[in-house]
C-alpha cells in the first residue's frame, strides 16, 4: 500500500467515524470475555484436563520409572567402570545409550500424544466458548465481543456470564 492511499483511507476512515451520529455510538453495544480465564476456570475446562491427566498419568510415571532406572544405571555404570575391563565398559555403554535412546523416543512420542490431545480438547472446548458467547452476544444484543485488549472497563467484561453459562451447560 502506499503513502497515499495509506493517507487516503486512514481520512475514509475518519470520516466514517465523524459521520457516525451520536445517537449510532449510543446503541453500540461492546462486550470482552478473557478465554484464557473461561479455559482456567470453567468446569468443562477442568474436566477436559482431568480427563488428560487420567488418561495420560500410567504412561507418565512409566517414564518417570524408566528414566529413574536409566540414572541408577547409568551412575552404576560411573561406580563400577574403573574396574571393568575394556569390552565390558564398551558392552555396558552401548547398552546405556541404546537404553537412553529409547528412552527420549518413548518421551518424544508421549509429548506429542499429549499435545495432540490437547489440541483436541482445546479444539473442543474452543467450539463450546465460542457457541456460549454467540448465545450471550445475541441475547444481549452484543454488536461486538472482544476476547483481547489493551484495556476494557470491567462492565464490559462478560467473562463470569460465559463461565456461567458454561457450567450450567450439561456436558458432552
Amino acid at each position: 500500500m502506499t503513502h497515499i492511499s495509506r493517507y487516503a483511507a486512514c481520512a475514509l476512515a475518519l470520516a466514517t467515524f465523524a459521520a457516525w451520529t451520536p445517537a449510532q455510538a449510543d446503541d453500540f453495544k461492546a462486550g470482552f470475555v478473557h478465554t484464557e480465564r473461561v479455559f482456567r476456570e470453567a468446569n468443562t475446562a477442568k474436566a477436559a484436563q482431568a480427563k488428560l491427566e487420567q488418561e495420560f498419568s500410567r504412561r507418565d510415571k512409566d517414564l518417570l520409572d524408566q528414566g529413574n532406572a536409566l540414572k541408577a544405571a547409568n551412575d552404576k555404570f560411573e561406580r563400577e567402570a574403573p574396574t571393568l575391563s575394556e569390552s565390558q565398559r564398551a558392552t555396558r555403554q552401548r547398552q546405556l545409550v541404546d537404553q537412553d535412546r529409547d528412552f527420549q523416543r518413548k518421551r518424544r512420542e508421549f509429548q506429542e500424544d499429549l499435545n495432540a490431545r490437547k489440541s483436541e480438547e482445546l479444539t473442543q472446548m474452543g467450539d463450546r466458548v465460542n457457541k456460549v458467547v454467540k448465545q450471550i452476544a445475541e441475547q444481549e444484543k452484543y454488536d461486538l465481543i472482544l476476547d483481547q485488549a489493551v484495556y476494557i472497563n470491567p462492565k464490559n467484561d462478560i467473562t463470569d456470564k460465559v463461565i456461567k453459562a458454561l457450567n450450567a451447560a450439561p456436558a458432552k
